[in-house]
Protein backbone atom coordinates (compact mmCIF):
# COMPACT_ATOMS: atom_id res chain seq x y z
CA UNK A 1 0.00 0.00 0.00
CA UNK A 2 1.50 3.47 -0.96
CA UNK A 3 1.52 6.56 0.93
CA UNK A 4 -1.76 8.88 0.15
CA UNK A 5 -0.68 12.30 -1.75
CA UNK A 6 -1.69 15.38 -0.16
CA UNK A 7 -2.66 18.45 -2.51
CA UNK A 8 -2.29 21.86 -1.84
CA UNK A 9 -5.24 22.26 -0.50
CA UNK A 10 -5.41 20.05 1.71
CA UNK A 11 -2.29 21.60 3.30
CA UNK A 12 -3.92 24.90 3.01
CA UNK A 13 -7.07 23.56 4.72
CA UNK A 14 -4.25 22.73 7.49
CA UNK A 15 -2.91 26.60 7.41
CA UNK A 16 -6.34 28.11 7.76
CA UNK A 17 -6.72 26.00 11.41
CA UNK A 18 -3.58 27.79 12.41
CA UNK A 19 -4.64 30.84 11.40
CA UNK A 20 -8.09 30.45 13.15
CA UNK A 21 -6.19 29.45 16.41
CA UNK A 22 -3.81 32.57 16.35
CA UNK A 23 -7.21 34.67 15.76
CA UNK A 24 -8.59 32.51 19.08
CA UNK A 25 -4.98 33.40 21.22
CA UNK A 26 -5.76 37.21 19.47
CA UNK A 27 -9.10 37.29 20.74
CA UNK A 28 -7.80 36.27 24.09
CA UNK A 29 -5.04 38.25 24.16
CA UNK A 30 -2.65 35.98 25.03
CA UNK A 31 -0.02 37.81 22.89
CA UNK A 32 1.16 34.97 20.72
CA UNK A 33 -0.82 35.59 17.81
CA UNK A 34 2.02 37.07 15.85
CA UNK A 35 4.49 34.53 16.96
CA UNK A 36 2.27 31.96 16.28
CA UNK A 37 1.60 33.35 12.21
CA UNK A 38 5.61 33.77 11.92
CA UNK A 39 6.41 30.09 12.83
CA UNK A 40 4.38 28.90 10.71
CA UNK A 41 4.86 30.67 7.76
CA UNK A 42 8.78 29.70 8.62
CA UNK A 43 7.88 26.37 8.87
CA UNK A 44 6.56 26.60 5.42
CA UNK A 45 9.21 28.14 3.69
CA UNK A 46 11.96 26.35 5.66
CA UNK A 47 10.91 23.02 5.32
CA UNK A 48 9.88 23.86 1.45
CA UNK A 49 13.57 24.72 0.93
CA UNK A 50 14.99 21.98 2.84
CA UNK A 51 12.89 19.61 0.65
CA UNK A 52 14.49 20.56 -2.25
CA UNK A 53 17.75 20.99 -1.23
CA UNK A 54 17.24 17.22 0.04
CA UNK A 55 15.73 15.93 -3.42
CA UNK A 56 18.99 17.57 -5.00
CA UNK A 57 20.89 15.82 -2.16
CA UNK A 58 19.70 12.36 -2.48
CA UNK A 59 20.01 12.82 -6.47
CA UNK A 60 24.10 13.38 -6.27
CA UNK A 61 24.53 11.33 -3.68
CA UNK A 62 28.21 12.59 -2.66
CA UNK A 63 30.14 12.61 -0.04
CA UNK A 64 31.22 16.50 -0.26
CA UNK A 65 27.78 17.53 -0.08
CA UNK A 66 26.76 15.51 2.56
CA UNK A 67 29.61 17.07 4.60
CA UNK A 68 28.71 20.49 3.76
CA UNK A 69 24.79 20.17 4.58
CA UNK A 70 25.89 18.60 7.67
CA UNK A 71 28.25 21.59 8.95
CA UNK A 72 25.71 23.78 7.96
CA UNK A 73 23.28 21.71 10.28
CA UNK A 74 25.82 21.85 13.24
CA UNK A 75 26.67 25.60 12.78
CA UNK A 76 23.14 26.08 13.32
CA UNK A 77 22.55 24.19 15.88
CA UNK A 78 25.33 25.81 17.67
CA UNK A 79 23.94 28.70 16.90
CA UNK A 80 20.65 27.67 18.93
CA UNK A 81 22.68 25.91 21.85
CA UNK A 82 24.23 29.75 22.50
CA UNK A 83 20.77 31.17 21.74
CA UNK A 84 19.20 29.46 24.42
CA UNK A 85 21.26 30.18 27.38
CA UNK A 86 20.32 33.19 30.23
CA UNK A 87 23.53 33.75 31.00
CA UNK A 88 26.05 32.72 28.15
CA UNK A 89 29.21 32.84 28.18
CA UNK A 90 31.23 35.80 26.62
CA UNK A 91 34.04 35.50 23.24
CA UNK A 92 32.27 32.87 21.49
CA UNK A 93 32.36 30.34 24.34
CA UNK A 94 28.78 29.17 24.33
CA UNK A 95 28.84 28.58 20.58
CA UNK A 96 31.98 26.90 20.58
CA UNK A 97 31.40 24.51 23.50
CA UNK A 98 28.04 24.16 22.36
CA UNK A 99 29.48 22.94 18.46
CA UNK A 100 32.55 21.10 19.83
CA UNK A 101 30.16 19.05 22.33
CA UNK A 102 27.74 18.04 19.34
CA UNK A 103 30.71 17.67 17.11
CA UNK A 104 32.29 15.35 19.26
CA UNK A 105 28.76 13.26 20.25
CA UNK A 106 26.70 13.57 17.42
CA UNK A 107 28.68 13.03 14.41
CA UNK A 108 30.73 10.03 16.08
CA UNK A 109 27.54 8.28 16.66
CA UNK A 110 26.08 8.66 13.54
CA UNK A 111 29.09 7.67 11.60
CA UNK A 112 29.11 4.36 13.90
CA UNK A 113 25.34 3.89 13.77
CA UNK A 114 25.73 4.21 9.69
CA UNK A 115 29.02 2.08 9.25
CA UNK A 116 28.58 -0.55 11.82
CA UNK A 117 24.56 -1.07 12.45
CA UNK A 118 22.48 0.20 9.61
CA UNK A 119 25.58 -0.52 6.71
CA UNK A 120 24.11 1.31 3.42
CA UNK A 121 25.83 1.61 0.26
CA UNK A 122 27.74 3.88 0.29
CA UNK A 123 27.76 4.30 4.46
CA UNK A 124 27.24 8.48 3.73
CA UNK A 125 24.36 7.64 1.69
CA UNK A 126 22.21 10.86 2.58
CA UNK A 127 18.50 9.12 2.56
CA UNK A 128 20.29 7.35 6.40
CA UNK A 129 22.69 10.00 6.79
CA UNK A 130 20.55 13.37 6.93
CA UNK A 131 17.76 12.21 8.51
CA UNK A 132 20.06 10.20 11.35
CA UNK A 133 22.14 13.27 12.18
CA UNK A 134 19.27 15.87 11.89
CA UNK A 135 17.30 13.75 15.19
CA UNK A 136 20.72 13.37 16.49
CA UNK A 137 22.00 17.01 16.51
CA UNK A 138 18.00 18.16 17.20
CA UNK A 139 18.15 16.15 20.38
CA UNK A 140 21.87 16.56 21.71
CA UNK A 141 21.39 20.52 20.96
CA UNK A 142 18.59 20.28 23.34
CA UNK A 143 20.35 18.46 25.92
CA UNK A 144 23.55 21.05 25.54
CA UNK A 145 21.49 24.11 25.71
CA UNK A 146 19.21 22.81 28.88
CA UNK A 147 22.67 22.05 30.57
CA UNK A 148 24.64 24.86 29.90
CA UNK A 149 21.92 27.18 30.78
CA UNK A 150 21.20 25.44 34.28
CA UNK A 151 25.03 25.39 34.83
CA UNK A 152 26.12 29.01 34.16
CA UNK A 153 22.52 30.61 35.82
CA UNK A 154 22.96 28.13 39.00
CA UNK A 155 26.34 28.75 39.17
CA UNK A 156 25.51 32.63 39.28
CA UNK A 157 22.49 32.23 41.71
CA UNK A 158 25.05 30.27 44.19
CA UNK A 159 28.44 32.33 43.71
CA UNK A 160 28.57 33.08 47.06
CA UNK A 161 28.10 29.43 48.57
CA UNK A 162 31.17 28.01 45.42
CA UNK A 163 33.32 31.05 47.04
CA UNK A 164 32.99 30.11 50.47
CA UNK A 165 33.43 26.81 49.76
CA UNK A 166 36.85 27.64 47.55
CA UNK A 167 37.90 29.59 50.89
CA UNK A 168 37.49 26.68 52.69
CA UNK A 169 40.22 24.44 50.34
CA UNK A 170 37.76 22.83 48.12
CA UNK A 171 39.41 22.53 44.70
CA UNK A 172 36.77 24.25 42.13
CA UNK A 173 35.62 20.57 40.88
CA UNK A 174 34.31 19.95 44.34
CA UNK A 175 33.11 23.58 44.90
CA UNK A 176 30.77 23.19 42.09
CA UNK A 177 30.39 19.78 41.62
CA UNK A 178 26.87 19.54 42.79
CA UNK A 179 25.94 21.82 39.83
CA UNK A 180 27.28 20.27 37.57
CA UNK A 181 25.84 17.18 38.38
CA UNK A 182 22.46 19.11 38.10
CA UNK A 183 23.31 20.64 35.01
CA UNK A 184 24.08 17.41 33.35
CA UNK A 185 21.10 15.75 35.23
CA UNK A 186 18.92 18.35 33.15
CA UNK A 187 20.56 17.44 30.14
CA UNK A 188 19.72 14.18 30.15
CA UNK A 189 16.46 14.54 31.37
CA UNK A 190 14.35 15.05 28.34
CA UNK A 191 15.43 11.86 26.71
CA UNK A 192 15.60 9.73 29.88
CA UNK A 193 11.52 10.66 29.80
CA UNK A 194 11.13 10.43 25.83
CA UNK A 195 12.48 6.97 26.63
CA UNK A 196 10.11 5.62 29.27
CA UNK A 197 7.17 7.15 27.57
CA UNK A 198 7.65 5.59 24.19
CA UNK A 199 5.06 3.27 23.07
CA UNK A 200 2.67 3.36 25.87
CA UNK A 201 2.07 7.31 26.02
CA UNK A 202 3.59 8.05 22.39
CA UNK A 203 4.33 7.18 19.46
CA UNK A 204 8.07 8.30 18.07
CA UNK A 205 8.09 11.09 15.24
CA UNK A 206 10.33 8.26 12.92
CA UNK A 207 8.21 5.73 13.84
CA UNK A 208 4.81 7.43 12.75
CA UNK A 209 6.56 8.21 9.73
CA UNK A 210 7.79 5.20 8.37
CA UNK A 211 4.25 3.13 9.64
CA UNK A 212 2.56 6.28 7.60
CA UNK A 213 5.21 5.36 4.08
CA UNK A 214 3.92 1.73 4.67
CA UNK A 215 6.66 0.33 6.54
CA UNK A 216 5.88 -2.72 8.47
CA UNK A 217 5.35 -1.88 12.06
CA UNK A 218 7.92 -4.33 13.00
CA UNK A 219 10.45 -3.02 11.06
CA UNK A 220 9.53 0.51 12.11
CA UNK A 221 9.59 -0.74 15.53
CA UNK A 222 13.60 -1.94 15.34
CA UNK A 223 14.39 1.47 13.55
CA UNK A 224 13.36 3.64 16.49
CA UNK A 225 14.59 1.87 18.94
CA UNK A 226 17.81 2.04 17.61
CA UNK A 227 17.52 5.82 16.66
CA UNK A 228 16.14 6.27 20.07
CA UNK A 229 19.26 4.52 21.93
CA UNK A 230 21.54 6.74 19.27
CA UNK A 231 20.08 9.84 20.16
CA UNK A 232 20.67 9.02 24.15
CA UNK A 233 24.14 8.63 23.29
CA UNK A 234 24.54 11.87 21.31
CA UNK A 235 22.73 13.58 23.95
CA UNK A 236 24.23 12.08 26.56
CA UNK A 237 28.38 12.43 26.11
CA UNK A 238 27.29 15.82 24.56
CA UNK A 239 25.85 17.07 27.60
CA UNK A 240 28.85 15.74 29.83
CA UNK A 241 31.23 16.98 27.33
CA UNK A 242 29.35 20.68 27.21
CA UNK A 243 29.07 20.90 30.73
CA UNK A 244 32.56 20.02 31.55
CA UNK A 245 34.07 21.88 29.33
CA UNK A 246 31.74 24.96 30.30
CA UNK A 247 32.41 24.44 34.00
CA UNK A 248 36.27 24.67 33.62
CA UNK A 249 35.65 27.62 32.04
CA UNK A 250 33.86 29.45 34.85
CA UNK A 251 37.19 29.43 36.46
CA UNK A 252 40.50 30.91 36.00
CA UNK A 253 43.97 29.18 36.49
CA UNK A 254 44.09 30.11 40.04
CA UNK A 255 40.55 28.60 40.47
CA UNK A 256 39.19 32.22 41.26
CA UNK A 257 35.33 31.71 40.21
CA UNK A 258 34.88 34.29 36.98
CA UNK A 259 31.30 35.62 36.89
CA UNK A 260 32.54 38.42 34.59
CA UNK A 261 33.16 35.78 31.87
CA UNK A 262 29.34 35.67 31.69
CA UNK A 263 27.17 37.75 29.76
CA UNK A 264 24.18 39.80 31.34
CA UNK A 265 21.02 38.66 30.47
CA UNK A 266 18.62 41.16 28.26
CA UNK A 267 15.96 42.44 30.25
Amino acid sequence: MGVIELSWWQLALAATMVVVLAGCTAAMRLGMSRSLLVAALRTVIQLALVGLVLEALFAAERLVWVVLMALVMLLVAGREVMARQKRRLLGGWAFGIGTLSMFLSSFTVAVLTLTVVIGPEPWYRPQYAIPLLGMLLGNTMTGVALALDRLTDTAWRQRGVIENRLMLGEPWQIAIGDIRREAMRSGLMPMINAMAAAGVVSLPGMMTGQILAGTAPGLAVKYQILIMFAITLGTGFGTLAAVAVGSRRLFDSRERLRLDRLSVPRS
